[in-house]
């Protein structure tokens, strides 16, 4: 394993297609790879996509978001942890208004607090893994 303790994989088929896992801990750091709104098997709120395969609609931003907090805080619990544990957290958007709007609301309801405890760094993308996603994030964790 490279010198890490212990790797955790959604079973996903683009782990396998682009050759990575999802966390890795190594001492007392977990490292989770950009976690997408996903339900393990299908896109979770996917954007709408005009011919040319460009978003037409940013709105679903916020539902995807909440995927994302629940698939980071389930990958978290796997090791013993939660996002209590998260010191870090990288977000790429498609559209930086709408994280901006509905962004603050869920990282609170995510985290269970008014004052998340965590470094936060926003990122505007053109574009994400999959055309349908308008959130990614990544996570680290210390226990």
């Amino acid at each position: 394993m490279s010198g890490a303790e212990r790797v955790e994989s959604w079973g996903v088929p683009w782990e396998e297609g682009h050759g990575y896992v999802q966390a890795v801990r190594r001492g007392d750091t977990i490292y989770l790879s950009g976690q997408v709104s996903h339900d393990g098997e299908t896109l979770v709120a996917p954007a709408p996509l005009d011919d040319s395969g460009r978003v037409t609609d940013t709105a679903n931003t916020g539902e995807q978001l909440r995927q994302v907090y629940a698939n980071a805080a389930e990958l978290l619990g796997r090791f013993g942890a939660s996002l209590d544990d998260v010191v870090e957290e990288v977000i790429y958007a498609v559209d930086l208004d709408q994280i901006h709007a509905s962004g603050g609301p869920v990282r609170k309801a995510a985290y269970g607090r008014p004052d998340p405890r965590v470094a936060s760094t926003v990122i505007g993308a053109s574009r994400l893994a999959f055309p349908e996603l308008l959130v990614e994030v990544r996570f680290v964790a210390r226990v």
